[in-house]
């Protein structure tokens, strides 16, 4: 009988067990009707009224808020001018709730930039830094995975042109390396450019690159390569983050070590940070400066399908016979995104973004996207069509010349052509040299558009937000 009374008292148990969310889940909020215990050696954190988060807990100082879901009162912005000065009048708790699992609808148009997934329309700048919030949320859940915060402990040294960070967290522990390249003058401080995987853009005058050794912190050789790299040694193989969202937050380490040493800012500006990548490197700039507002100007080099293209998109050009890359394919290839996106990849009329959405959570600061109209598997109607749409939120905020698009064809993946070197200078000179340049650049040598026609992809009208 006491067996038995054991065995029940054990079952009886078993639910309050189950109910425990794991490391990096929501545990707290308004409208949470979820479990609020997280599992041992992680602590349910406050980040905002309608959301509370399962962070590790600290070993040897408090975690940082992480700042993909910052209220929206303390997050930053960038003006014309580039320099970082916050904007947002949102009070913290005064953005409208995002369900814990959102009921998904088909929807053939690009999804409307100022609408909040709960039908709420955005009309103020401020709640642009809400609808922000909440994109990062959704892309997060649905394609890249979970974004986690600073961690307990980052620490590093600068021995030449060898930056070493130092990461502990929840008692693992990594280190990673980055190298600098300073301007041949020893006059500073230089604006600095972080290169995914290495720069393939003409380097302008007069600044820092600091590379960046991506394929170190989550490998992306083949698909067999998802779990591979310095980031899950720390987080673990299971974690949700895809390989681009891994390189985001390393190249957000790489900042924080940089702001500690005071010889590397007397070098560097840190106010002027710019990210480039060509390719599958150039996927990662985006999401870097999606992701991490300390960057001043991302430059993402024919990042194609993945990137600057648009899903839904690039699924009607394979539909009409032109051979691009898709979601269905991309996922067979590479370990880009998170497995939580394979369930949409045949379905990505479901997904409550897309990629001119992913490149919005850049605005207001300065983005420019550089592709080539010259090969088909890179979507070239789909980037034209994305990143043209994409402006219209930059448009909205009042700083339309702060993104541009630069489409050039005729020559090779990850070239670089001449014509596109004035439009190259005009970001670089306004948003990391403080100079006034015309960077109204919205332009593509393709043909009629490249067969994309905005009425039967945008079904709303753009807003002047106050």
């Amino acid at each position: 009988m006491a067996l038995k009374q054991s065995f029940i008292a054990l079952v009886l148990a078993l639910p309050a067990l189950a109910q425990q969310q794991p490391v990096w889940s929501q545990c707290g909020g308004i409208g949470w009707t979820g479990a609020t215990q997280c599992v041992a050696g992680t602590t349910c954190t406050t980040l905002n009224d309608y959301f509370s988060q399962c962070l590790p807990t600290p070993v040897t100082g408090p975690t940082t808020v992480p700042t993909t879901i910052l209220p929206p009162s303390t997050a930053p912005s960038t003006t014309t001018s580039g320099t970082t000065s916050p904007t947002s009048t949102a009070a913290p708790g005064s953005c409208p709730s995002l369900p814990a699992n959102p009921t998904l609808t088909s929807n053939t148009f690009l999804p409307d930039p100022f609408t909040f997934f709960g039908g709420t329309k955005v009309t103020t700048k401020a709640q642009w830094d809400c609808r922000r919030q909440e994109l990062s949320t959704l892309l997060q859940k649905y394609e890249l995975g979970t974004l986690p915060p600073k961690p307990a402990s980052v620490t590093g040294t600068l021995s030449g042109t060898t930056l070493t960070v130092n990461v502990s967290d929840s008692g693992k522990s990594i280190s990673f390396t980055a190298s600098i390249s300073y301007p041949s003058t020893a006059a500073g401080p230089f604006p600095a450019f972080i290169a995914v995987g290495g720069m393939s853009i003409p380097r302008p005058s007069n600044v820092v690159v600091i590379t960046f050794n991506n394929d170190d912190m989550a490998a992306q050789v083949d698909s067999s390569s998802r779990g591979q790299g310095k980031f899950y040694q720390l987080y673990g193989t299971g974690h949700s983050a895809g390989a681009m969202t891994a390189w985001a937050w390393g190249i957000s380490r790489v900042v924080d070590v940089l702001e500690t040493i005071p010889s590397s800012t007397s070098r560097i500006d840190l106010t002027k940070l710019a990210v480039t990548g060509c390719s599958r490197n150039g996927k990662g700039a985006l999401v870097a400066g999606a992701f991490e507002p300390r960057i001043t100007l991302t430059i993402p080099q024919e990042s194609g399908s993945g990137g600057a293209g648009c899903w839904r998109i690039s699924d009607k050009m394979l539909a009409s016979g032109i051979s691009t890359q898709t979601a269905s394919e991309i996922v067979q290839e590479n370990v880009w995104f998170s497995t939580n996106f394979n369930p949409f990849v045949n379905q990505v009329n479901n997904l409550p973004f897309d990629h001119h959405l992913l490149a919005a959570l850049v605005a207001p600061r300065a983005l420019l996207m550089i592709d080539n109209t010259g090969i088909d598997w890179l979507g070239p109607e789909s980037v034209w069509g994305c990143m043209s749409t994409a402006n219209d939120v930059w448009k909205a905020l009042g700083v339309a010349d702060s993104m541009g698009v630069s489409q050039v064809g005729n020559h090779n993946h990850c070239a670089f052509p001449s014509s596109e070197q004035g439009d190259l200078d005009a970001f670089v000179n306004k948003f990391l040299n403080g100079q006034s340049t015309n960077t109204n650049i919205i332009k593509t040598d393709g043909a009629n558009g490249l067969g994309f026609v905005r009425s039967q992809w945008v079904n709303y009208s753009v807003p002047t937000l106050t």
